[in-house]
């Protein structure tokens, strides 16, 4: 295990090391929640959000490569449009990641109702982790830092507006969960 841990660790391998970082982080996170919502008789969240994380994951990969397409047929590069590469490529990774603030926003608010005030807490606190998550996930295909700031902070802060205001999330979003059927009835 020591010398495969210095050969991912190696600089070479650090877009590989990103992508098994996510899908691990994911992984755990997912078994986390389920193991701690489990008891609360909520467990299908865990579930809500395994669908929602295999929906999100094939539209981070498809749309990432959409945009390494447009930026070749454009010629955008970092070194002859850097405006325009990073332009693009902050509008798409922030598309998704408030794609998933919407969805963790929608599955929690749904989940809340009736709920004693710490286990509102307790899911609130996942929502917000959810989305740490999928900002590791897109910070995967978006990588550089201020595609990871932006993203984080963009995540956190759509989460919020998402969480106070539901419909806005929907109405931005809800196409494309109702594409997937993510959400079993989120109107």
């Amino acid at each position: 295990m020591g010398e495969f841990s210095k050969w991912l660790l190696h600089e070479n391998q650090k877009e590989l090391f990103d992508y098994l970082f996510a899908i691990v982080l994911n992984i755990v996170f997912l078994a986390l929640i389920a193991l701690l919502l489990w008891p609360l008789g909520r467990a299908t969240i865990a579930f809500r959000f395994t669908k929602g994380y295999w929906s999100f994951w094939a539209a981070v990969i498809v749309t990432s490569s959409l945009l390494v397409l447009a930026q070749r047929i454009f010629r955008m590069d970092l070194y002859s449009h850097y405006d325009a590469y990073v332009i693009s490529g902050l509008a798409v990774s922030g598309f998704l990641q408030a794609g998933w603030s919407a969805f963790a926003a929608l599955v929690i608010n749904d989940s809340v109702a009736g709920a004693p005030v710490w286990v509102m807490i307790v899911l609130y606190a996942i929502g917000v982790v959810s989305t740490y998550v999928a900002s590791v996930i897109v910070g995967a295909f978006y990588m550089g830092t201020l595609y990871r700031m932006v993203n984080l902070a963009l995540g956190i802060v759509s989460f919020i507006v998402f969480s106070i205001w539901p419909a806005a999330g929907n109405a931005i979003y809800g196409w494309f969960f109702d594409l997937f059927e993510l959400l079993p009835d989120h109107r």
